[in-house]
């Protein structure tokens, strides 16, 4: 039966290896052979910078340790489990990344957050400390090691291979080396109890310049070339994968040997602290889920940004609740209206259209002036609530690219009901600010331009606030502006 072999963070021009990206959540215990390249270059989408590097956001951040652990985990796994895993040695990509801590300092307009930093690589998949350093290089010959198991892969394919970083000395089974100076670049490390081994290699050009064609039709598309080399790097790897295998013979325990009349005193001692670190894990794991369930109920009002329907309209509540409205969505038997809400100065009642890639029309502006004059029919309403029509225009474009949300027509007819026309994205703009610290004379600010403004209304400019951006060895870094 042939192998199933995966990649990860290349792409071969075979339908013989199947292809999972850097983000996938897939088990490597399901594949015989896998191949491994740690690209995180997808995962970098950050226009900050920190001591020249790229610095991602918090949310970013967790998401590139979390992708970067699954992978750590799993190569493990299946590195214990008896599998070989091969790692395609790539270039160190560093980013800076949020740890989450935070400092503040000062009050009010003044009030300054600096953002705590740490340093992070694509080496955070593999499971040992390789302690790399970049540098780049063809020149590599084969160690004793490496010769006796590695050469029929070398001799393939040594012209198509040259090191990203030199490894540190000290880590186990060395089998390549740079021709001159014996710097390691390549090991072959294997499990203590298992069949298993991490064989870490020099990178591979995997998408030379005559791999790939344009066509008209399709776009890019393999060459023969392309799928020549994949023919022969598979089979090549493959026999290589057989070889390490053969050359390593550890029995699987049988059963009986783990009966407690086997177990050693070192052994029963350490597998309590097993259990220990076990309980641990499961708890910080809770943990994190708890907190991640936190983290989607205070990232919510992102909904004011991109939403549409009911979601936009949840999200509107819990934004006019933060800016000290008392508001809900309303509905019984005989009227329903997308959100009432008030506050001591007065009583507004709301309607919410998002439109994917339009303005928002003077369609809605008709429907709430029905909702209003059908909301001062209810017995309980003494005067006519303020409308608001809430809009979320363009909602699929970023905020800062967007045409204005709402048509002239629209705008025009507004002024003339003394109707208020409000962005959910300058919406988001003064809940994001307000979320952050208590400023109720900007929440004031806020109520007040939806209570008074008319036509267009734009929500007051949050103060400005410092955050300043510093690593973990305390050093100052980027000090930004943001609203």
């Amino acid at each position: 039966m042939s192998k199933k072999i995966l990649t990860v963070g290349m792409e071969l021009a075979s339908d013989n290896a199947a292809m999972e990206a850097f983000d996938s959540k897939v088990s490597l215990l399901d594949w015989d052979l896998i191949l491994f390249r740690p690209d995180i270059s997808d995962s970098l989408y950050s226009t900050d910078y920190y001591q020249g590097k790229p610095s991602l956001g918090d949310s970013a951040s967790f998401l590139l340790k979390e992708k970067c652990e699954h992978w750590r985990r799993e190569i493990k796994q299946a590195v214990d489990s008896g599998k070989n895993v091969f790692i395609f040695l790539s270039a160190i990509k560093e980013v800076y990344v949020d740890t989450g801590q935070r400092q503040h300092s000062g009050t009010g307009r003044n009030r300054a957050t600096t953002r705590i930093v740490d340093l992070y690589s694509n080496y955070a998949t593999v499971p040992l400390d390789l302690k790399p350093v970049n540098t780049n290089g063809k020149a590599m010959k084969l160690s004793t090691l490496g010769a006796e198991i590695l050469a029929p892969y070398w001799d393939e394919f040594s012209e198509n291979s040259s090191y990203a970083v030199l490894l540190d000395k000290t880590i186990p089974g060395i089998c390549l080396t740079t021709k001159h100076g014996d710097k390691p670049v390549g090991a072959i490390i294997r499990a203590k109890h298992s069949n298993g081994a991490l064989v870490l290699l020099p990178d591979v050009e995997f998408y030379a310049s005559d791999f790939l064609e344009d066509d008209d039709e399709e776009g890019a598309k393999w060459t023969a070339k392309a799928e020549e080399f994949a023919v022969r790097f598979l089979s090549t790897v493959s026999n290589l994968d057989k070889a390490l295998k053969s050359t390593t013979e550890v029995t699987p325990e049988p059963l009986w040997a783990a009966e407690s009349a086997y177990i050693l005193a070192q052994e029963q001692v350490l597998k309590l602290k097993l259990l220990e670190a076990e309980r641990r894990v499961e708890e910080a794991q809770r943990e994190k889920e708890a907190l991640q369930d936190a983290v989607n109920g205070a990232g919510t009002p992102r909904a004011l940004l991109f939403e549409k329907g009911m979601p936009l309209e949840t999200a509107i509540v819990e934004g006019l609740k933060a800016l000290g409205f008392t508001a809900a969505q309303f509905k019984d038997g005989a009227s329903e209206f997308d959100v009432v809400f008030e506050c001591a100065e007065g009583r507004l009642l709301g309607e919410a259209e998002g439109k994917d890639t339009k303005a928002v029309n003077v369609d809605k502006l008709r429907q709430l002036a029905m909702n209003i004059h059908e909301d001062l029919q209810r017995e309980e309403v003494t005067a006519p609530a303020k409308g608001v029509l809430f809009g979320n225009g363009y909602r699929l474009t970023p905020p800062s690219e967007r045409k204005t949300q709402f048509t002239d027509k629209c705008i025009t007819a507004a002024t003339s009901q003394v109707t208020a026309l409000v962005t959910t994205s300058s919406l988001f703009k003064a809940v994001k600010y307000i979320s952050g610290q208590e400023d109720d004379e900007y929440a004031s600010k806020c109520r007040a331009a939806m209570l008074i403004g008319i036509g267009l209304v734009e929500m007051p400019e949050p103060p400005n606030c410092q955050v300043v951006q510093v690593s973990d060895d305390t050093s100052i870094g980027n000090v930004h502006q943001v609203a």
